[in-house]
C-alpha cells in the first residue's frame, strides 16, 4: 500500500509581492497568480465508519471484517393477460451477515411509482395503476396488519414494536417494524402475498415505464417486492425509486415459477428447470444444437404459433427458473415470440448460449444482435474477467436499453452497451442509485474498447479528456456531490459521459494499457461484492503506484478544468524554456510534443524524453510541478541546437480545456 498524504490542502506560501495591496477583485487576483491544490479525497462519516469497523481499507479491497446482507427468493407468479396483472406470492430468506441486529426490514416496491400521486424524477409511466398491492405480509411467521393506520418510520435503528407494523406502502420504499430484532448471523424469512398491473400505453417516458405491448407481450421489471440492500456504509439503502436512476440490490439464489397461458413463451434469467414441461419436443431439440457453431438456430419460429406449437399443449403452463448468485432477476413473454439462439465462446470456460426473442414485426432489429452480443460477451470476458452466467437473453419489448442478470431488454442498438452490464453492476454490485458513474460510465468506457475491436482497429482515447473542457463548470454534475437518484437535469452526463472522459485523462497520466490491468485487477477483487467510490479509489492508486487523490477530486467532487497554455517559449544556446500556464484549478501533468526541423545538429537525449520519430520528441513533467501553487511553470529542454518548429501542450488531448489553439507555439 502506497503512503497516503493526509493534508487536506496543500498550503501555498504567499510572495511579498502577491501579498502587495491590488486594485483586483480577490477572487481575479488568486487566478492571475496562485491557486491551492488539494491533495486528497474528502472521507465522509460512512466510509470513516467503515475503516474504523475494518470492512473497508486504504488497500481499496475488502476488508478483513467485510460483510454484506444476502437474499434468496422463492416466487410464484401468474400472468392475467386480460387484465394485464401478475399475481404473486414469494418467500424471502434475508441472511443478516452483519455484526448487528436488525429492528427494522426496508422493502422495495418500485411498482408504486405507476400509482397517481407517486414521488418521480423525470419519469412519466405509460399509465397509472394500483401499484404493487400487498394483501398479505409475515416476518418470521408473524402477520403485519396491513389495513392497520400506517406507523412511523424507524429507519436503521434497532427499536422493535410490540407487533409487525408496516408503513409506506403507497411509497416505493416501505418500513417493516419488528416485534422481534433478526440477530446478527441469523436467517428470517418474510411471506409476501401482492398484484401489480403491467402499464402500457404510447405515453410512457423513460426506462421502464411501459412494461407491456398491449395485450400481446409483457415485459416486467422491478415486478416484485424486493428487501431493499442492508449494508457497511450506510445501513438500509432507503432512497426512493424516482425513474431515471437505478439500482442496489443483494445477491441471492431465485426461484422462480412463472405460469402464462398455453403458446405463450417465457424467457428470463436463470435456467429453465422444466423444459420437458413446457416446451414442444421440435424446440428441445433443437436447442441441443445452439453450442455446436456460431450459427442462428431457429428454436421457435414465426408460424409456430400457440399451444403445441411455439409450446408443449396445455391452457396455461409454469415455467420454472433458477438463478444462483445474482442480484435481480426478469422476464418476457408472448404469444408470438420468434426464438432464436446462438452462441459465445469465453475465454477459459467455453460455449455459453445466447437466446433471442423478440415480435416477427420486429425481426429486422434482432438480425445483427446475436453476432453483436457475441463479440460484447467475448471481449469483455478477455477484458475483465470470464463472463460469470450460464446463458445470455435478449428481450424485445418496450423498455429497450436495460439491462439484468443474464438478461438485456435490448435490441441489435444497445446490445454492446447492455451486456456489457453482466460486469458492472451484475458481478461488481455498485449501488447505482447514489453512484452511477461506477456502473454507466465505466460501461461507457469499456463501450469505446469493444467498439474499435469489432472494427479491427485499435482504441483511441485521446481528446476525450480535453473535451470535458467545454463542459466543466456545470454545478449539476459533480458525481460526488450530487447522488445519481437526485442529480436531476445533470443525471445523464454526471452518470454516463464523465467517467470515461475521466479516464481518458488517467490514461494520459499513467498509460491506458495500465487503467485497463488495474480495472481488471479490480473486478476479481469486487467479484459479487459492493464496492464504493473510496474502495475504486484506493485501489487504483494502488496498483497504478501513484497517490493519484488529487486526480480524483477534482475529477469527482469538483467542476474544474485545467485550461492550459503555452504562453512564451525562448530559446537561448541550443536550451528552450517553455512557459506553461494553468488558468484553471485542476492541476495536469506538463506534455510537451517538440517537432524539430528535418535537418541540423544531433538531437540530444533527454531523461524526460522519448523520440516519437526522428525529428519529434515528447518531454513529461509530473504534475507535481503546480503543487507550489503557482499558475506558471517554465518546463526548460536542452536538446541541442536542432531548430524547433513548433511544439504542443498536451498533445493527446488527455486533459480539460475549452480553448487547445492556445497549446501551440508558434500560435497562429
Amino acid at each position: 500500500m502506497i503512503l497516503r498524504i493526509t493534508l487536506f490542502i496543500l498550503l501555498v506560501t504567499i510572495t511579498a509581492a502577491s501579498a502587495q495591496p491590488s486594485n483586483l477583485p480577490l477572487r481575479k487576483a488568486l487566478e492571475t497568480s496562485s491557486r491551492s491544490i488539494r491533495l486528497d479525497v474528502p472521507m465522509t462519516n460512512t466510509i470513516r465508519n467503515a475503516f474504523k469497523a475494518g470492512t473497508r481499507d486504504f488497500s481499496g479491497k475488502p476488508g478483513p471484517n467485510y460483510w454484506q446482507l444476502e437474499a434468496d427468493y422463492t416466487i410464484n407468479a401468474s400472468l392475467d393477460t386480460a387484465t394485464q396483472t401478475i399475481t404473486g406470492s414469494e418467500k424471502i430468506s434475508m441472511h443478516n451477515n452483519s455484526k448487528g441486529n436488525l429492528g427494522t426490514i426496508v422493502l422495495r416496491l418500485d411498482h408504486n411509482i405507476f400509482r397517481p400521486l407517486a414521488q418521480r424524477g423525470a419519469s412519466v409511466p405509460a399509465e397509472t395503476t394500483d401499484g404493487m398491492v400487498l394483501t398479505s405480509l409475515k416476518v418470521a411467521g408473524q402477520e403485519a396488519a396491513l389495513s392497520a393506520a400506517e406507523a412511523p418510520r424507524r429507519g436503521n435503528n434497532d427499536n422493535t414494536a410490540s407487533k409487525v407494523t408496516i408503513s409506506g406502502l403507497t411509497q416505493t420504499v416501505a418500513f417493516i417494524n419488528l416485534a422481534e430484532p433478526v440477530k446478527a448471523g441469523t436467517t428470517v424469512e418474510l411471506e409476501i402475498e401482492w398484484h401489480t398491473k403491467l402499464p402500457g400505453g404510447p405515453n410512457g417516458l423513460g426506462h421502464r415505464m411501459t412494461q407491456r405491448f398491449d395485450n400481446k407481450l409483457f415485459q416486467p421489471t422491478q415486478w416484485y417486492p424486493r428487501l431493499a440492500k442492508y449494508d457497511d456504509l450506510l445501513g438500509w439503502e432507503t432512497s426512493p425509486y424516482l425513474g431515471p436512476s437505478e439500482f442496489y440490490n443483494n445477491f441471492g439464489k431465485f426461484d422462480v415459477r412463472i405460469t402464462v397461458p398455453g403458446g405463450w413463451i417465457v424467457s428470463g434469467t436463470g435456467l429453465l428447470q422444466n423444459p420437458n414441461e413446457v416446451l414442444t419436443e421440435t424446440a428441445r431439440q433443437r436447442l441441443s444444437t445452439v453450442l455446436n457453431s456460431d450459427d442462428e438456430v431457429t428454436i421457435v419460429g414465426a408460424t409456430e404459433k400457440g399451444p403445441g406449437k411455439s409450446t408443449a399443449p396445455g391452457d396455461k403452463l409454469t415455467w420454472h427458473f433458477v438463478a444462483d448468485r445474482v442480484n435481480d432477476f426478469v422476464w418476457a413473454s408472448a404469444e408470438n415470440f420468434v426464438w432464436k439462439a446462438t452462441r459465445a465462446t469465453i475465454p477459459g470456460k467455453g460455449a455459453v448460449p445466447i437466446h433471442m426473442v423478440y415480435l416477427p414485426e420486429r425481426a429486422e432489429l434482432f438480425e445483427h444482435a446475436g453476432k453483436i452480443s457475441r463479440h460484447a460477451l467475448e471481449f469483455y470476458s478477455a477484458l475483465w474477467a470470464p463472463y460469470p452466467f450460464p446463458q445470455l437473453t435478449l428481450q424485445d419489448g418496450p423498455s429497450e436499453g436495460m439491462e439484468y442478470p443474464m438478461v438485456i431488454n435490448s435490441n441489435q442498438d444497445a446490445a454492446d452497451h447492455e451486456t456489457a452490464h453482466q460486469w458492472w453492476p451484475m458481478m461488481l454490485g455498485t449501488n447505482e442509485t447514489r453512484y452511477g458513474w461506477m456502473d454507466e460510465g465505466f460501461n461507457q468506457y469499456m463501450n469505446i474498447l469493444s467498439d474499435a475491436d469489432s472494427g479491427g482497429k485499435p482504441y483511441n482515447l485521446d481528446g476525450l479528456g480535453q473535451y470535458y473542457g467545454w463542459m466543466s463548470g456545470d454545478e449539476n454534475e459533480a458525481p460526488m456531490m450530487w447522488s445519481a437518484n437526485d442529480a436531476g437535469s445533470g443525471y445523464r452526463f454526471q452518470t454516463y459521459q464523465k467517467a470515461p472522459l475521466m479516464l481518458s485523462m488517467l490514461g494520459g497520466i499513467v498509460g491506458d494499457q495500465a487503467v485497463i490491468n488495474a480495472m481488471k485487477k479490480y473486478t476479481a477483487a469486487w467479484a459479487y461484492k459492493h464496492p464504493s467510490p473510496w474502495d475504486y479509489i484506493f485501489f487504483m492508486n494502488n496498483e497504478l503506484g501513484q497517490d493519484l487523490e488529487w486526480f480524483w477530486y477534482y475529477w469527482l467532487w469538483t467542476t474544474e478544468s485545467v485550461d492550459g497554455s503555452i504562453q512564451d517559449v525562448k530559446t537561448t544556446s541550443g536550451k528552450t524554456t517553455v512557459t506553461i500556464q494553468q488558468a484553471g484549478q485542476m492541476p495536469s501533468p506538463v506534455v510537451l510534443k517538440v517537432e524539430f526541423e528535418a535537418a541540423g545538429p544531433v538531437i540530444k537525449t533527454l531523461p524526460n524524453a522519448k523520440m516519437i520519430d526522428a525529428t519529434t520528441a515528447e518531454v513529461t513533467w509530473p504534475v507535481s510541478v503546480w503543487f507550489d501553487g503557482k499558475r506558471t511553470f517554465d518546463a526548460e529542454m536542452n536538446f541541442g541546437k536542432r531548430k524547433i518548429k513548433k511544439i504542443t501542450f498536451d498533445p493527446h488531448g488527455r486533459f480539460p480545456d475549452a480553448n487547445s489553439d492556445d497549446n501551440v507555439w508558434p500560435q497562429k
